[in-house]
């Protein structure tokens, strides 16, 4: 059978899977244009559990375009708070106000209009304007990349981009347009997540294409999908400096650019310092305590942190001196320093 046939074939059993056994998740109840877009960015690199708490907070502050497109920044991270990938809440408020400017306040209809949004890629257009407007255009995550190299059995590195654009080629000749366009994109993903799933052993018995994957007749569904191993990440070392002063704490502002651009952060030194070297960079503290280590992997590189709490007997100019409590209402400080934001 040729793959052609295997995806004609597969797609409706898939929609009418989807159909009879989806999950009930916040956004499919009311799957706008707004709705769908806000939850597509919140999923990336994100599992839907930890999601759903955001969602629905951010919806009861944030219910529509025009409220993203006036809000302050530094709310709108204080809301991302958590999620991480800060880039992402940046790009929807920027996204927002383009089309309060440019749309009449509506997300436009077309895949290729959405890629001109700052923040929406591929994928992300292929969800909105399949799910929200019924266009027959593919979404490919990785759960659809998994699905189909899996019912192929298709042996290409589904992280490379020439796979992806394989796939969404052989996905967009069969894809149906209106109300099962929506259903197909959320099944395969639903698919991927439930059922053809990446860590553990598939749940192929539960599988409504089992007998079109050519895997599963194979016996060869643990060797795929086939992904090439990652690049190590780069370990650096880094000192948090809790500094104190009469009740308050200090916070500086990141850099625009780079790593956690424009979050809120305790003071700290790009490289292992000790007690010692501290004493010199504070000659006049009152007092100087170790407040623990931890780690934090990013993508690219993996923080290896280390902690102390200095005791100053005046605040320092070049910092906000705020007290524990205004810290955690007001700043989004990263996910990295949640340990040392504890400590407080």
């Amino acid at each position: 059978m040729k793959d052609t046939e295997r995806i004609e074939m597969a797609l409706p059993l898939i929609i009418e899977w989807y159909a009879a056994s989806r999950r009930v998740l916040p956004w499919r109840e009311s799957p706008t244009p707004y709705h769908v877009w806000i939850s597509e960015i919140m999923l990336q690199q994100t599992r839907i559990e930890a999601v759903i708490p955001y969602y629905r907070r951010f919806l009861a502050e944030l219910p529509d375009l025009p409220s993203l497109a006036a809000v302050e920044e530094d709310r709108l991270l204080k809301l991302w708070e958590g999620l991480g990938y800060y880039s992402r809440a940046r790009n929807l408020k920027k996204a927002a106000q383009l089309v309060m400017e440019r749309c009449g306040g509506e997300l436009p209809s077309r895949a290729e209009e959405l890629k001109k949004l700052p923040g929406i890629g591929d994928y992300t257009a292929g969800a909105i304007a399949s799910i929200a407007y019924g266009e027959p255009v593919p979404a490919v995550d990785g759960n659809v990349l998994r699905v189909l190299s899996r019912l192929l059995a298709c042996g290409d590195d589904i992280m490379a981009p020439a796979t992806r654009k394989t796939m969404t080629r052989l996905l967009q000749a069969y894809y149906p347009s209106g109300d099962a366009a929506g259903l197909l994109t959320e099944g395969i993903m639903e698919l991927g997540e439930t059922v053809c799933v990446p860590n553990g052993e598939a749940r192929c018995e539960l599988c409504p294409v089992r007998r079109l994957c050519r895997a599963f007749r194979e016996g060869t569904v643990d060797r795929f999908p086939v992904k090439a191993p990652p690049k190590a990440r780069k370990i650096q070392q880094r000192t948090i400096l809790l500094l104190r002063c009469g009740g308050k704490v200090a916070i500086r502002q990141r850099e625009k650019k780079g790593l956690l651009a424009g979050l809120w952060e305790f003071p700290g030194l790009d490289d292992a310092q000790d007690e010692a070297s501290l004493r010199n960079l504070f000659p006049d503290a009152l007092s100087i305590q170790p407040c623990g280590e931890a780690r934090h992997i990013f993508t690219h590189v993996e923080w290896h942190m280390t902690g102390f709490a200095i005791e100053l007997p005046r605040e320092l100019p070049e910092y906000l001196w705020e007290t524990p409590q205004t810290i955690g209402e007001r700043y989004s400080l990263p996910t990295a320093l949640r340990f040392y934001q504890s400590q407080l």
